[in-house]
């Protein structure tokens, strides 16, 4: 389990790379406002979190497999993550966040479209008001450079 990457899993990197051809810039492994949870892509002046989800540890129905050694303590682990990305997704709707979900084995070219798409929509919703949000990362950094 140690080499199991919590970020830049090659489908993140896939999604970003596609999303940085497109012109956008974003924030990686972001800390969710009001959460101990992080998103894998953030625009936080635009409210939009974007996760790609690993099949096995997300509980893909397409590509999800359930181990056979310990399988009660394995099925438990993934219905909780599976539980919590649920919860992340509430808690983020209701603060007026748009979630977007993807699996790794999606295409992360048409991901990075849709991506693109909701970004662009969410910037004429809000209009010229919506502007970078400070997050204690942000001033942190500012203050090491």
């Amino acid at each position: 389990m140690q080499v199991t990457r919590r970020r830049d899993t090659p489908g993140e990197l896939a999604l970003r790379e596609a999303l940085h051809a497109l012109g956008l810039r974003y924030r990686i492994d972001g800390a969710l406002p009001d959460t101990r949870r992080r998103a894998d892509i953030a625009f936080f002046a635009l409210r939009v979190a974007v996760f790609v989800d690993g099949c096995f540890w997300h509980g893909c129905p397409e590509h999800g497999t359930w181990p056979k050694t310990n399988a009660a303590w394995w099925r438990t682990k993934i219905k909780g993550n599976i539980e919590r990305d649920r919860d992340t997704d509430v808690r983020l709707r209701s603060a007026g966040w748009t979630v977007l979900r993807f699996w790794t084995h999606d295409d992360m070219n048409a991901a990075a479209k849709r991506v693109a798409e909701v970004v662009r929509i969410r910037k004429r919703k809000m209009g010229p008001s919506a502007r970078p949000c400070r997050t204690s990362r942000d001033t942190s950094d500012q203050a090491q450079r």
